[in-house]
C-alpha cells in the first residue's frame, strides 16, 4: 500500500506530476483558505491540473480533486496577482 505524502512542503520535492500527490476538495480549501464556496469552485474549474468527476449529465454533480500543486500555484496567484 502506498503511503500518502505529509502535507509539510519542507518534508519533499513535489512529484513531476500530481497523480500522488494530496488532493483537495472545494470544501478543504474553503475551510483552509476561508473564502466562499463558489469562489474556490470558480478559482479551480479551468485549472488543467484539477481532476473534474462528473456524475451524471448535470453540471451540478461535478466533484473536483485539487492536487496540492495546483491548489499552492492557485492560492500564490490570489497572494501575487502581478506576478
Amino acid at each position: 500500500m502506498i503511503e500518502p505524502r505529509s502535507r509539510n512542503p519542507e518534508s519533499h520535492q513535489f512529484p513531476a506530476d500530481s497523480t500522488f500527490e494530496v488532493h483537495f476538495t472545494i470544501t478543504d480549501l474553503v475551510t483552509l483558505w476561508r473564502l466562499g464556496r463558489e469562489t474556490v469552485r470558480l478559482l479551480v474549474k479551468d485549472d488543467p491540473e484539477v481532476l473534474k468527476v462528473r456524475k451524471g449529465k448535470r453540471k451540478i454533480l461535478t466533484h473536483y480533486s485539487v492536487p496540492e500543486s495546483a491548489a499552492r500555484r492557485i492560492h500564490n496567484r490570489l497572494i501575487h496577482p502581478d506576478d
